[in-house]
């Protein structure tokens, strides 16, 4: 999709996402004449919704995150139970999630450094380098690991 498409697409969504974030508080007068609501109860109409909205956006951005980011840290798990010796994989998995909760603790920290000094695009390049070392490192350690063992 083209830069412009993206835009447009960017757009559309604000577009949306803020009629319903303020479709409430458009209808109120209506809704309270139809209705016979108080003033009170258009207030806490309003509130309901936007607190809505609010609930929704927060899960669709944890189901992003947990489809998008998350998703390599089982894949990464498997492949250290298959290639860490067995009486040490509770040891490799352990180690593993110590290493990937100290590295997220680092990257949020260093992210925004990141962005001001060399700006989003380049940020994200530098985030990618961990994945694609333990990728690496997965498929040497396989290697090795065949050469000792042959099928």
């Amino acid at each position: 999709m083209s830069r412009r498409g993206v835009l447009a697409l960017l757009a559309l969504a604000e577009l949306l996402g803020m009629s319903v974030w303020f479709s409430a508080s458009a209808l109120a007068p209506q809704l309270r004449e139809a209705w016979s609501l108080s003033a009170a109860q258009a207030g806490w109409l309003t509130t309901a919704v936007q607190l809505g909205f609010v609930a929704g956006t927060a899960s669709a951005v944890a189901l992003v995150w947990g489809f998008a980011v998350v998703a390599d840290s089982a894949q990464f798990s498997a492949l250290v139970t298959e290639l860490a010796p067995p009486h040490a994989v509770g040891t490799a998995l352990t180690i593993q999630t110590s290493l990937g909760f100290l590295l997220t603790m680092a990257s949020i920290q260093l992210v925004p450094r990141l962005v001001d000094g060399i700006g989003w695009r380049w940020a994200f390049v530098m985030l990618a380098a961990g994945p694609a070392l333990g990728i690496l490192a997965m498929r040497r350690l396989q290697r090795a690991r065949r050469a000792t063992n042959p099928v």
